[in-house]
């Protein structure tokens, strides 16, 4: 069994970097035909814009099968601290933009009464990470597209569902990945004791757009090593070795 996306036309926001790039990899080496609509790869294309990214759907033919909502941004700021462009930022591009990215998708796939649509949301859309106020927000946020737009367009045949990634290795987690220490007490956390591959999250959402989810819609798929299913933490110097990157067991 393979995921076949043959003949399939595919939208990825945010799809230049990290997580994004690894989507469009997964999704053309299914055999879709994969646009990538953000400001890096195409400068008119700025999500944030509605005019924009409505023209930039508007240049497409039918059909458009999968359109996945995946650019997003964030800031480390403590709350009092959070200035207010930043705040505007983050929920424009993580927030704002995904819903007028499924309202796009939604007008070009109800009259076909077919599509797919995959969100990106975050292990934060559940949980206070300190810093992250903004990011927090926004990201809880698209679990509520997530399911109002699962709700509103089953009937149409339109599967909307989300991924949920945990710490991933991305130019954006950079910093974090090149310090042993904090990896090391972040991962603690992760019953698989390591970070996770863009590749791995890609993998996850090509499952999501293809037939092989033909009965998932509403669905939030936690890619995250096992982060929230850890309350207390996993690993520890009592029967375990953090070798590298990853904590291993003895």
């Amino acid at each position: 069994m393979r995921i076949d996306l043959s003949g399939q036309q595919a939208i990825v926001t945010g799809g230049s970097s990290g997580i994004g790039a690894a989507i469009v990899s997964a999704l053309a080496e299914c055999g879709a035909t994969v646009h990538i609509f953000d400001k890096l790869a195409d400068p008119p294309v700025d999500v944030t814009d509605a005019s924009a990214l409505a023209e930039a759907f508007g240049r497409l033919e039918d059909p458009v099968d999968i359109v996945i909502a995946n650019a997003g941004t964030g800031v480390l700021h403590p709350i009092e601290d959070t200035p207010a462009k930043d705040w505007d930022r983050i929920i424009a591009v993580n927030l704002t933009a995904v819903y007028q990215t499924v309202q796009l998708a939604a007008r070009r796939m109800k009259p076909r009464r077919k599509g797919a649509i995959v969100l990106t949301a975050s292990t934060n859309s559940y949980d206070g990470e300190p810093m992250l106020s903004a990011y927090n927000a926004s990201k809880a946020g698209v679990l509520g597209i997530l399911h109002t737009a699962a709700a509103e367009l089953g009937p149409y045949g339109i599967r909307v569902n989300a991924v949920c990634p945990g710490l991933i290795r991305t130019p954006l987690t950079r910093a974090s990945f090149e310090n042993p220490q904090i990896l090391k007490d972040y991962f603690r956390h992760m019953p698989l004791g390591r970070g996770g591959e863009p590749s791995e999250v890609a993998n996850a959402v090509a499952f999501l757009a293809s037939d092989l989810a033909s009965y998932v819609t509403g669905a939030a798929l936690l890619v995250d090593g096992g982060q929230l299913a850890s309350k207390f933490g996993t690993w520890n110097e009592d029967h375990a070795d953090f070798i590298g990157d990853r904590w291993v067991r003895r």
